[in-house]
């Protein structure tokens, strides 16, 4: 697409919507390492030095993308926990059940997850105070509403259930980084099978990860 100079806020939002659209769309394709302002620029018809009229960096744009998709699953997740937890099962099997829910949710986000990863090594660099700030504030926003979340779930948390939800997101990113396998990763187990047993699915390290924290924040009868 090739756009018109923006003339009004209601423009300029629309641009900045495109980009960051754009960019969505390439982490459908690509991991966070790859996606390039230069590319972004030309996939949104703009010249770079037009997209850095509305996003400063290329961390910019995905700071405020990771923002997008993180709103966004929190509200999808309300509904699955309310769906799979039962209110007045024991503490351990609401836990449980907490563990597998977050689990298979962030596990069918690996996006959400490739972000997290990303977000202290990369995207919080190149970036100005002002930015950091804004992404901060509304990272705070977001942990207390997963806290609250969680919290309503597994009341016996209390004040633990914030650090749970930061733990978790946390180990999302970090694991995700070993997703998908490289292919020499993969030849070495088809190679030599008994490697194999260092590697785990997604879903099931985030759920042994999450298990494990809940039983260090969950209090000892």
């Amino acid at each position: 697409m090739t756009f018109q100079r923006a003339r009004s806020e209601e423009q300029r939002e629309i641009r900045r919507r495109a980009i960051l659209d754009t960019a969505a769309a390439m982490l459908d394709e690509m991991p966070v390492a790859d996606v390039s302002l230069n590319e972004l620029s030309r996939r949104v018809g703009l010249a770079k030095s037009n997209v850095l009229r509305y996003f400063e960096s290329r961390e910019a744009v995905l700071l405020e993308l990771l923002d997008v998709f993180l709103e966004s699953w929190l509200a999808e997740l309300a509904d699955e926990l309310a769906a799979g937890i039962e209110a007045h099962a024991a503490p351990e099997v609401r836990a449980g059940r907490l563990a597998e829910i977050l689990s298979r949710s962030l596990a069918g986000r690996v996006v959400l997850c490739d972000l997290f990863g990303a977000q202290g090594g990369v995207l919080e660099h190149n970036v100005s105070v002002e930015v950091v700030k804004r992404h901060k504030r509304s990272s705070l926003t977001r942990l207390a509403a997963m806290s609250e979340l969680v919290r309503h779930h597994v009341p016996e948390l209390g004040d633990g259930a914030q650090l749970f939800c930061l733990m978790s997101l946390v180990s999302a990113g970090a694991l995700s980084a070993y997703v998908p396998p490289p292919p020499s990763l993969l030849a070495a187990y088809a190679d030599e099978p008994a490697l194999g047993v260092l590697h785990l699915e997604l879903r099931d390290a985030l759920r042994i990860s999450f298990t494990s924290t809940l039983l260090g924040v969950l209090p000892r009868a």
